[in-house]
């Protein structure tokens, strides 16, 4: 699957669960490890972590297995690896206190 296609299913696969303000940042002028990095916030931490679990579970059964997944312990922000695509899912407090956004697109700038 082409990295504009597996960003598609990801942003898919997070909208069947109603993922909250989804952002889309290419960083493939700015990174060697993936090309987008998928941002977007659960309500809860059962949210986050189900908005994380769903793309794995979808993402097997497609045959794209992720790389790897962190933080589904404490679910405040749970990473999910696809390679090409890297998507953060975060409660709001979590993500308000990173920025990763503004940091991404500061870079860009």
């Amino acid at each position: 699957m082409q990295s504009a296609e597996l960003k598609q299913f990801v942003v898919d696969k997070i909208d069947d669960l109603k993922a909250r303000d989804v952002v889309v940042i290419d960083v493939s002028k700015q990174s060697n490890i993936t090309d987008y990095m998928v941002i977007c916030s659960g309500t809860s931490k059962t949210h986050v972590k189900a908005i994380a679990e769903n793309l794995v579970v979808e993402a097997k059964a497609a045959g794209i297995p992720p790389l790897g997944v962190e933080g589904r312990d404490s679910s405040e922000w749970v990473l999910v690896d696809m390679g090409d695509v890297i998507l953060h899912v975060m409660q709001d407090q979590t993500r308000d206190f990173y920025q990763l956004e503004k940091l991404w697109s500061e870079k860009q700038a």
